[in-house]
């Protein structure tokens, strides 16, 4: 006996050398990772878009924040979503931080699953609140959109301390910019949102949007201004130019890199205007000293 026998039988010349390198083929199959496939462009998953998850990749960030002559006339804010997990509210107040937007739900398939702790955290701590839609116009309308969050937390009551609902109409994260939809008909949709709101609330919803998304997915429409308060995006010094039918802002997001929570926001009037816009029966557009142009 000549030892332990190779099991493998012994191949001379290029039969040898298939073998191995078939063997070594297998080795390097089984060893590595399964291959993930991953959407075309890096589209996110539905459900996890936030508040000016556009406005970095369209609009930039000037990296110039407000002069704290503004800040001073202003109230600070922040909103957040499913990202950002449990909050630190003790935190944010403490540094200034006196009201807040929490996502609420997202086209009719989503809530976000921290919605009680940072909706009622807010709330708990002394800040004015009020939740946020955003807007999937390419999913379902927009009287079924407004309903779902409007059942999902996004109502209003006249305690002085819950701000409007907010729909959140920007670029969108997973497909064509304005949801495969032409100017007029993205106009329509806002519009059925905004009365289905309206009808179920008493109170008309905050527009959250940036200047060159209006532009470029309502032809820059009007016909909002004179009802619903603008919430502008813009993370720069000033909040730039104004979308039509506005003269001014109500709220601005200024910046996604803030302390503590990464948006921060602007109210444009002081704590006690804020109060007053949050418990107000009818609609009344904040009118401020504009940097707008």
């Amino acid at each position: 006996m000549d030892g332990v026998r190779s099991p493998i039988p012994r191949f001379r010349g290029r039969s040898r050398r298939c073998l191995v390198g078939a063997l070594t083929g297998l080795l390097l199959i089984l060893s590595s990772p399964p291959a993930v496939s991953e959407p075309a462009g890096g589209v996110p998953e539905r459900g996890s878009a936030y508040m000016g998850i556009g406005v970095l990749a369209h609009d930039g960030d000037t990296g110039t924040r407000p002069p704290a002559a503004a800040r001073a006339s202003q109230t600070e804010g922040v909103d957040v979503s499913s990202h950002q997990g449990d909050v630190d509210w003790q935190t944010l107040w403490d540094s200034g931080t006196k009201w807040a937007y929490t996502k609420a739900t997202e086209g009719t398939y989503y809530t976000n699953p921290y919605f009680t702790q940072q909706y009622d955290g807010s709330y708990g701590i002394g800040m004015v609140r009020g939740a946020y839609h955003f807007a999937t116009p390419d999913t379902t309308g927009g009287a079924a959109q407004a309903d779902w969050f409007v059942d999902h937390g996004g109502g209003w009551s006249q305690d002085g301390k819950t701000l409007p609902g907010a729909l959140d109409i920007e670029w969108n994260p997973y497909g064509d910019a304005c949801y495969g939809k032409s100017q007029s008909g993205m106009v329509g949709w806002i519009r059925d949102f905004l009365d289905r709101y309206k009808a179920r609330t008493g109170r008309d919803a905050v527009i959250y949007t940036a200047t060159n998304w209006w532009i470029q997915c309502t032809g820059d429409h009007t016909g909002f201004g004179t009802t619903n308060p603008l919430w502008i995006a813009r993370y720069a010094s000033t909040v730039g130019p104004l979308p039509a039918g506005w003269s001014s802002y109500t709220m601005w997001q200024y910046t996604s890199s803030g302390m503590t929570v990464g948006d921060h926001d602007r109210f444009n009037g002081s704590q006690d205007t804020l109060r007053d816009f949050a418990s107000a029966e009818h609609q009344a557009v904040v009118q401020g000293s504009s940097d707008s142009r």
